[in-house]
């Protein structure tokens, strides 16, 4: 079986797996080059909260953010233990002394909380965050500073795994299973564009799944920690310019890399390369290097899915909705989310009424 390796964290995968759950790295044949030697890092649990991060190895410099257990933040959130580390935050699990339930809370860096742009940036958009309230969104319960004048974010804790996680312990996720985590995620980012809210950043690591006691999955989309109100006033794109990645490169629509304006469509866009892969484990566009796939997807000449997987049997309305969502210009696509969550399932159905799971969507709403 074909082993791929990811050229940052080192580490490798079977299967067809295209790019490193962990970090995003596009991967490569594990026997391009010898890896190189890494500390063993845990594997990331199943019944945890998952957040995208690559863990590091320890530090020998104090950072306070590194040494939280057993602390007790704000009076209420008892630190329990880390779940993991990324560039710009620790993720601990923590307990809420008042309600003894189990949380998450993500920690920033020193560096970022130090940096007065980046807090500003990083307050204003976790408080546009803290304002959605939806089944399919994980929402900002708290933010609040350490006595060290850290910023930390309180979420809850989630039960399952990241879809990205999925896609790597499972290769292609089956249609019936994969509509209905479309939908969801679909459901959650339509309440958000309702709100003038743009995640700017959907990918299969900011996706989380849920087992539900039915056996269903819940999809949950995670980290509005990039989202921009739509109708932001203009002082809010100088907070942009911080150093903090705006996005990830294999997902940004075409407008997204040329910098322009974005709205619910761009996050349409994103959704589309996340079914993609989700359903082929591949991208529709090609290219050697990063840059390669973003020159590819500004000249909209993508992969159609039933060429990426013929051994699928993609329904040819299904195949069509989804290449609909990924069109290079913006009036192309769906106009909402719900509309792609529609045509997905019609797709499958043959072009019926939708069911009812679009019927449960709208009652969202």
């Amino acid at each position: 079986m074909t082993q791929r390796r990811c050229p940052t964290c080192q580490r490798t995968y079977e299967g067809e797996a295209r790019f490193c759950p962990r970090d995003g790295t596009p991967l490569v044949d594990a026997a391009a080059a010898p890896a190189a030697p890494a500390a063993p890092t845990p594997a990331p649990s199943s019944s945890t909260t998952q957040i995208r991060m690559a863990v590091k190895p320890k530090a020998s410099t104090g950072d306070p953010a590194k040494t939280l257990r057993d602390q007790v933040l704000d009076s209420r959130y008892k630190v329990v233990k880390k779940l993991g580390e990324g560039g710009m935050s620790y993720v601990y699990e923590a307990e809420d002394i008042s309600t003894r339930e189990h949380v998450a809370v993500k920690i920033m860096t020193p560096k970022l909380a130090q940096d007065k742009t980046a807090a500003d940036r990083l307050r204003r958009e976790a408080g546009l965050a803290m304002r959605l309230k939806h089944p399919n969104v994980c929402p900002i319960l708290r933010l609040g500073e350490t006595a060290e004048g850290l910023i930390y974010l309180v979420m809850p804790l989630l039960r399952g795994e990241l879809l990205s996680d999925k896609e790597v312990r499972e290769g292609a996720i089956p249609l019936a299973v994969g509509v209905p985590i479309m939908n969801q995620v679909c459901a959650g980012l339509h309440y958000a564009h309702e709100m003038q809210i743009v995640h700017r950043d959907l990918k299969p690591e900011n996706i989380f799944v849920e087992p539900q006691p039915d056996g269903a999955l819940r999809a949950v989309v995670m980290d509005f920690g990039l989202a921009k109100e739509r109708r932001a006033e203009p002082g809010m794109a100088k907070l942009t310019a911080t150093g903090i990645i705006l996005g990830t490169p294999e997902f940004m629509s075409p407008e997204q890399i040329r910098g322009r304006p974005l709205d619910g469509r761009s996050d349409i866009y994103a959704l589309g390369l996340v079914a993609f892969e989700m359903f082929t484990t591949k991208l529709p566009f090609e290219g050697k290097t990063t840059q390669d796939m973003m020159i590819a997807r500004l000249r909209g000449q993508p992969t159609p899915l039933r060429r990426a997987r013929p051994d699928l049997n993609f329904p040819p309305l299904f195949e069509k909705a989804l290449m609909k969502a990924i069109e290079t210009e913006p009036a192309d696509r769906y106009q909402s989310a719900l509309d792609l969550a529609k045509a997905l399932e019609e797709g499958v159905s043959g072009g019926g009424s939708g069911g009812g799971m679009i019927g449960k969507l709208k009652g969202m709403f």
